[in-house]
């Protein structure tokens, strides 16, 4: 069992952090709304927390998936973001559908914050993450995808790592095409 955090619990990472806890891990989540967090600690169990950092405080994987860049950016680097409380040899999964740029900055701020960064891009949809059966376009180095691979199956079907980061990013803008 691992302890993971979950930042963003809108329709595709509420049901998608669900699964991580069906999967027998331990969760925090973290969402804007704190009505949203409180309804999924009610359904899941697990732990919400005020802050992304707070989230992240502890945790051996943290997730997130969020709207764009530039709430990516907020809830990592931003005042109480969750980079700042990451351990060191943990692994943050961002699962947002983002620039393969903000992957790749991110990935640096983490390799300089002693722990290691994957973009896992999904694809899906709603009905995929409701069901687990996700495709996981990964973006890092093989090791962090091996040590991540089995928290990543908890809410996916296929899990492929594409390359260094920023590759999950780049194979998912192909997949849109």
């Amino acid at each position: 069992m691992a302890r993971a955090a979950f930042i963003g619990l809108g329709v595709m990472g509420y049901p998608m952090a669900g699964h991580i806890a069906k999967g027998g891990h331990e969760v925090t989540v973290y969402n804007r709304t704190n009505e949203k967090s409180a309804r999924w600690v009610a359904e899941y169990g697990g732990k919400s927390a005020p802050t992304p950092a707070e989230a992240a405080q502890g945790q051996d994987f943290v997730f997130s998936c969020v709207g764009n860049d530039d709430d990516l950016r907020s809830v990592t680097t931003g005042p109480d973001g969750a980079f700042s409380a990451m351990k060191p040899g943990s692994v943050f999964i961002d699962n947002t559908t983002a620039s393969a740029a903000i992957a790749r900055e991110l990935d640096a701020a983490a390799t300089q914050g002693g722990f290691d960064f994957l973009d896992a891009p999904v694809s899906g949809g709603q009905a995929g993450a409701e069901n687990g059966v996700l495709t996981v376009m990964v973006g890092g180095e093989q090791a962090v995808f091996d040590k991540a691979k089995p928290v990543i199956e908890c809410y996916a079907r296929m899990v492929g790592l594409m390359g260094p980061a920023g590759s999950g990013q780049l194979t998912k803008m192909v997949n849109q095409i």
